[in-house]
């Protein structure tokens, strides 16, 4: 078995910095707009500005930060070109996905999905919305996984970072989340009936969904967009 210390150990300062700045800037605690200084977060963790600069590179890489020389480094505003792009990504890739996944789908794939849609609805009836955000990638990255398509869920996984954090401001998590569950539940039963011509059309309304909300929030927070 693995020892957790020494994957811990594996991890270098520039991960654990990335990782930490990463969640601030998408669940909004460090909003769009927002300064950050190499030398004073150098100092918050301990480290030298070297793994600093590395982590904010590896931000910027992911349209969260615009480092400017001899400027202040600033948390990227939303972009409504850049997250119509991630959704036209997603969702070619996810079509691709379900596609070649009900070509090979098994019973014993959809008892694997079903343990992860069970979580999901726990989740919810527990009243922690919170906790669907892991089990949705979790289900997503599944099906790759089960798919026979594993590295496609790093694209995936790409694009839906680039407006979870967007999502954030939305209103009414909750319901939200039941009726991505719902979405879930009819995607796993389009695989497992290896419909393909269904399964696409789930997935199509399930990322659709995402288009009001995207209005909504721009109408309520247009200061946070570039």
């Amino acid at each position: 078995m693995q020892n957790i210390t020494d994957v811990f150990e594996r991890r270098t300062t520039t991960d654990l910095v990335f990782d930490q700045l990463l969640e601030e800037i998408v669940s909004l605690r460090v909003l769009p707009g927002a300064k950050l200084s190499e030398a004073e977060i150098a100092k918050r963790f301990g480290v030298s500005r070297q793994p600093i600069r590395d982590a904010f590179n590896r931000l910027e890489a992911q349209d969260l930060l615009l480092i400017r020389p001899q400027k202040a480094t600033k948390v990227r505003g939303f972009s409504l070109e850049r997250i119509a792009h991630a959704r036209f990504v997603r969702l070619a890739v996810e079509l691709e996905v379900v596609r070649s996944a009900c070509a090979g789908w098994t019973p014993e794939k959809s008892n694997v999905l079903e343990k992860n849609i069970v979580e999901q609805q726990d989740v919810l009836d527990r009243g922690q919305p919170e906790g669907f955000h892991a089990l949705d990638y979790a289900f997503h990255k599944l099906i790759c996984e089960l798919g026979g398509h594993p590295l496609a869920f790093n694209t995936i996984q790409e694009c839906k970072q680039r407006i979870d954090r967007l999502c954030v401001l939305s209103l009414g998590r909750q319901s939200e989340a039941r009726t991505l569950l719902k979405d879930h539940m009819d995607l796993a039963q389009a695989l497992n009936r290896r419909n393909a011509d269904e399964a696409a059309a789930i997935v199509r309304r399930h990322l659709a969904r995402l288009d009001d909300t995207i209005a909504d929030i721009h109408a309520k927070h247009a200061e946070y967009f570039e």
